[in-house]
């Protein structure tokens, strides 16, 4: 792959209020290891090569913080704008979206998963060049039954297809920008959970997985900021010129 003529963007949503953590901020302005949590998937999109443009997607209030102590203050130098969330998540994906200017993929990644690493997003990007539409996942380690409405079991799938899928979903832009119109402008009113869904309701080709990471959890209770810090400490991820 030749860097020069590959271009990325990057959504990169937070605006999430993190209701679930019982905290006073949002979930992805936690401060771990000395950096808000959103500094550090920023840091991975900013040192890979073919990442050229990154948008991130936040509640209005959280603008000015986000670009003086996490953007300027980190030397965040892909960051080309903040952008202001929606009711749901696709709404939010959406107005990240538009905010893009000449990408020929795109990755959408969840601010809360501090925890990607260079390897997976190489997988991706490697990926989404043969497929067009690839999503990171982890075979399922429990056993997963399917319920009616009133709780009994009416199946359970064998395992070894069972897949936990995470993000960054990364997408070779234009399909994936037509499909979002179709959706915004349908009356449709299939629940969506995550973006690949919108890409299988209007193309025709499917959406690959990719093997994921175990260690890129979601930061969704006060019960995985553990593992998320013991990670971080890991890594020790730090831009050279960082001076927060």
């Amino acid at each position: 792959m030749n860097e020069n003529n590959i271009r990325f963007g990057v959504v990169l949503l937070s605006a999430g209020t993190g209701s679930r953590m019982n905290s006073d901020i949002p979930k992805q302005y936690i401060v771990i290891e000395g950096h808000p949590l959103l500094y550090y998937s920023l840091y991975e999109f900013e040192m890979c090569p073919y990442v050229s443009e990154i948008v991130i997607v936040a509640a209005e209030q959280y603008h000015d913080m986000i670009m003086k102590n996490i953007v300027t203050a980190g030397g965040f130098s892909k960051v080309s704008a903040v952008t202001e969330g929606g009711k749901e998540r696709y709404n939010s994906v959406y107005n990240g979206l538009k905010k893009l200017k000449d990408v020929d993929y795109v990755m959408i990644h969840d601010g809360a998963r501090p925890c990607i690493n260079s390897e997976l997003l190489h997988r991706l990007i490697t990926g989404v060049m043969t497929d067009e539409a690839v999503v990171p996942a982890v075979p399922s380690k429990d056993t997963i039954r399917l319920a009616d409405d009133n709780g009994y079991v009416i199946s359970t799938p064998r395992r070894d297809s069972v897949w936990n899928v995470q993000t960054p979903q990364t997408f070779k832009m234009a399909p994936l920008m037509e499909a979002f119109n179709k959706y915004m402008s349908s009356k449709d009113n299939v629940q969506v959970t995550d973006d690949a869904m919108i890409w299988e309701m209007y193309n025709e080709r499917p959406v690959r997985i990719i093997m994921g990471d175990y260690s890129n959890i979601k930061l969704t209770t006060s019960e995985d900021l553990e593992p998320v810090k013991l990670f971080l400490k890991k890594t020790k991820k730090c831009l050279t010129w960082h001076n927060m």
